[in-house]
């Protein structure tokens, strides 16, 4: 396959903010969907973009809980929106459609991670449901409105922990072997893979692709089955509970935490590529022969830079698609 996964040499590292990347930048006349843009680091997100110019429309399970946490935010707007309700996630773009506004960013932002094994109405597994059909659904219902931009940008929160698992062609709702990591994986794995295809795809329309790794950042709820004596033995927070910063090893804050997606949906460095993996503000680099690491966290939160080759895999991501295109239907 041809490699598109080279650093840009981008100036930014692993400590920057969004601030950094967005110094410049004016998103004025700009229009956004944020997924989750309320909580974590969808809030840093949709605090960012509003910041520089856009208008955000955060899209939420619960819109009054959001609202609440966005008192104060100038240019937002909530919706509502459940990810693993396919009338919902209709419902919501037909009303986005029929606004007749153009989309330029869309941000899918929103996800679960581990715990015990969820299925969704469908019998679906909770966090592929979750992370990657809704997100695809959703991705597709906006396609119109993407269209009309004329330059649109589709950012999927993927993770590290893409390593954790390949897709499970087979058995991708865990009708066996459950554990809550490897769902995760799996779904983080999608994130990718959809970002690859949707700009094989789209790039003719203006619309490019992309998917990143924000870093791991104590302070979210992305993992609430992770108590803080799990956080505590990964080194995420130290004895007191207190958060541990400390960005070269990929502990970071939410507003380096979110500079990866606020890179990826605005920066111009990024204008001529798309359907790559990001990490700290750059592509990262291509792990050529990787394998899914071990589940089980030891002592010690440790990631590192690049992406696994299946997770950008150009025929593995037009076989997601297809997947995912039959079981939306």
């Amino acid at each position: 396959m041809t490699n598109k996964q080279h650093p840009l040499g981008t100036g930014f590292t692993a400590a920057s903010t969004t601030t950094d990347v967005l110094a410049g930048v004016d998103l004025s006349g700009r229009n956004v969907i944020v997924t989750a843009g309320h909580v974590g680091l969808g809030l840093e997100t949709t605090r960012a973009l509003a910041g520089a110019g856009a208008s955000v429309l955060v899209a939420s399970r619960n819109p009054d809980t959001a609202k609440a946490a966005l008192s104060g935010i100038a240019g937002v707007e909530v919706d509502q929106l459940d990810l693993v309700d396919p009338k919902s996630i209709d419902a919501f773009a037909t009303r986005y459609r029929d606004s007749g506004r153009a989309l330029h960013i869309l941000v899918n932002n929103a996800g679960i991670m581990g715990g015990d094994l969820v299925r969704d109405a469908r019998g679906y597994e909770s966090q592929f449901a979750t992370n990657h059909l809704g997100h695809f659904q959703l991705t597709n219902a906006l396609l119109p409105a993407l269209r009309a931009a004329n330059g649109a940008r589709v950012v999927s929160l993927s993770s590290f922990g893409h390593h954790m698992s390949d897709i499970r062609w087979d058995d991708p709702h865990f009708e066996r072997d459950y554990h809550g990591l490897a769902a995760y994986g799996q779904s983080k794995t999608a994130n990718v893979l959809f970002a690859v295809e949707l700009d094989r795809r789209w790039a003719g329309d203006g619309i490019r692709g992309y998917a990143l790794h924000p870093g791991g950042i104590a302070t979210t709820n992305l993992a609430p089955s992770y108590d803080l004596e799990h956080r505590r033995a990964m080194g995420m927070i130290d004895a007191d509970g207190v958060p541990i910063i400390d960005p070269d090893n990929d502990l970071k804050t939410p507003e380096q935490g979110a500079s990866t997606t606020v890179f990826a949906a605005t920066s111009p460095l990024l204008a001529d590529v798309g359907g790559v993996y990001l990490q700290n503000n750059d592509i990262a680099p291509l792990e050529e022969d990787a394998e899914p690491i071990n589940l089980e966290f030891g002592p010690g939160f440790h990631t590192w830079v690049g992406v696994a080759s299946y997770a950008v895999d150009p025929d593995a991501a037009r076989r997601l698609w297809e997947l995912s295109e039959r079981l939306v239907a």
